[in-house]
């Protein structure tokens, strides 16, 4: 997720006060895929490269939390494994190589230890969405995971402290919360966040969150 560097070395990125920039080179899929390194944080959007930079320290930790919960949960159910940035989901019909925060794959679908992407689909995605990402994530990448059959993809906005699930029902996605207490997923049976978690100046627990769910189930 570092990006400095990559902006550093690009004298067209500097002095740009956008968080992400896109390059004024168009690449190749493959000239990408040469060009990125395993600290590059971009996007490949049929041909135009998006750089990111770093984020805040709200986004970080919140990211961390989410990914910490998520990825114990399914882990302890063996139900697959989760990964984040700059690891990236290569949708080959859409011609887009992304990078979501949160990307969880069922074991059935876990791809190689060498692989420097997931061929597909994803079977749900997180994304923390912050004030200079809202058209990217809310649009633009919402439009994208429906069309390439993203099951679950769940928006944690830290400008609105909102939460909502977005789940693929007949090639469309239905909108579950803002407001609403819980937020369950169905991609994995007894996962489900409470929004009023995010937002304290302190998370809780991971482990007393499990322990809230198992006791749901």
């Amino acid at each position: 997720m570092v990006a400095m560097s990559i902006i550093s070395s690009h004298p067209e990125l500097k002095d740009r006060e956008e968080p992400a920039v896109y390059l004024s080179k168009r690449m190749t899929e493959q000239e990408f895929v040469d060009w990125c390194t395993d600290e590059t944080w971009a996007e490949w959007i049929d041909g135009r490269v998006l750089v990111m930079s770093p984020v805040n320290y709200k986004h970080a930790k919140l990211t961390a939390f989410l990914i910490r919960l998520l990825g114990t949960f399914a882990e302890e159910e063996d139900l697959g494994e989760v990964v984040s940035e700059p690891f990236q989901v290569r949708f080959v019909r859409l011609r887009r190589r992304r990078s979501p925060d949160l990307i969880f794959i069922g074991k059935n679908r876990l791809p190689n230890p060498e692989d420097t992407q997931l061929e597909g689909a994803p079977d749900l995605i997180i994304e923390v969405v912050s004030w200079e990402s809202q058209n990217r994530d809310r649009r633009e990448k919402f439009l994208e995971y429906q069309a390439a059959g993203v099951r679950e993809y769940w928006i944690v906005d830290s400008v609105s402290e909102t939460v909502e699930a977005n789940i693929l029902k007949g090639g469309k996605y239905v909108q579950v919360g803002p407001k609403v207490d819980i937020i369950q997923s169905k991609v994995l049976p007894g996962f489900y966040i409470k929004p009023a978690w995010l937002w304290r100046s302190r998370f809780p627990s991971v482990s007393s969150l499990l322990k809230e769910m198992a006791g749901k189930r």
